[in-house]
């Protein structure tokens, strides 16, 4: 296994993190303790969730994932080896604490001490706003329309209250996700200045289907220390082929909730995977090992997080990390990307 660290902290974290969203809607416990338990002997120390989890959201299965992941905290005793990720949510439906804004001093307080609970443990070793309050574009959203809203908790505010949490001891360092290039900025602006917690990472979406991050973001990154976690490194499953030729397998995210992931169900998307497969073939590479292997590599990405179903997609993907990729490899990545740019945003 690879390591980088996260942010500018002492956090040594494996480059391939292990998510876990599926974990009580695709997955079952049972099924959650065996990725665990594999992972972990293969070197992934970090591990990503969400309050919100899992995925689909919706009210019968809200916090079930880090209630998996503490039954599995509880049985183990394996605590302390893991490197720990959650997220309060942004703004929600009604069933998540009544709805609407999540990042005042009540809300947060009362998500950070649900999720501890959950999560059976004492602290969170990165804490992550899941989403901007503020209204923006995310999750593949385009054509920004600007609105003067100021209904949403101001970032110097929230960062006063993660840094109740830090000095609680309730978590240790604190990060993004779904953010754009000024929201990041700011918080970094508003942490240095005001000497409040400084975000560590970006989780936002990263692939080889939508390589947007490196417009903006990407510099960000290097130059502040602030590393990308890159999530749906495969597009939702896109990018292991198996949606190729229009086939829908079974128990998929697709097959299961096809309105839910329609961010990958793109006019290109189809004639970008079919490149990229060729090249993989080309050079005997595993499409899903090259995908994720290309996102790992880049200067500005902290780690990659994998998400799997199968025992089998699970050892296929933490393998990649011991995949090389040739620059001839690299640039006939990098020509597909000129024929079909970001097909899904």
């Amino acid at each position: 296994m690879n390591y980088k660290k996260l942010g500018n902290t002492d956090l040594d974290v494996s480059t391939i993190c292990l998510g876990t969203m599926t974990w009580g809607e695709q997955n079952t416990q049972e099924e959650g303790f065996e990725q665990m338990d594999y992972a972990l002997d293969q070197g992934v120390n970090f591990w990503d969730t969400a309050e919100l989890y899992a995925v689909p959201p919706k009210a019968e299965t809200y916090g079930h994932t880090e209630i998996i992941i503490g039954n599995w905290f509880k049985k183990t005793k394996k605590r302390d080896q893991v490197i720990l990720a959650s997220k309060v949510a942004g703004p929600m439906r009604a069933y998540l604490r009544g709805g609407g804004n999540n990042y005042g001093i009540d809300m947060m307080t009362e998500a950070v001490n649900d999720s501890l609970k959950r999560l059976q443990t004492d602290y969170i070793d990165l804490y992550q706003l899941h989403w901007p309050e503020r209204n923006t574009n995310m999750f593949g959203r385009l054509g920004y329309e600007h609105k003067e809203n100021g209904n949403w908790n101001k970032f110097e505010d929230v960062l006063g209250n993660l840094k109740r949490f830090v000095d609680d001891g309730k978590i240790r360092e604190v990060g993004l996700s779904n953010e754009t290039p000024w929201g990041v900025s700011k918080y970094l602006e508003l942490s240095k200045d005001k000497n409040l917690p400084r975000m560590m990472s970006v989780q936002n979406p990263y692939s080889l289907l939508n390589r947007t991050y490196e417009v903006g973001l990407a510099e960000i990154s290097i130059r502040e220390e602030i590393g990308l976690l890159a999530y749906s490194p495969l597009a939702s499953g896109y990018l292991s082929g198996k949606y190729r030729n229009n086939q829908i397998p079974k128990n998929s995210r697709i097959e299961r909730d096809p309105n839910f992931w329609t961010r990958y169900a793109k006019p290109n998307t189809e004639k970008a995977v079919d490149a990229y497969y060729e090249i993989a073939n080309k050079y005997d590479v595993n499409l899903a090992q090259m995908s994720i292997k290309f996102l790992e590599i880049q200067p500005f990405v902290t780690s990659v997080i994998i998400g799997a179903t199968t025992m089998e997609q699970l050892k296929t993907n933490i393998e990649s990390v011991n995949v090389n990729l040739s620059d001839d490899i690299i640039k006939e990545i990098n020509k597909v990307q000129t024929i079909y740019p970001n097909p899904c945003p």
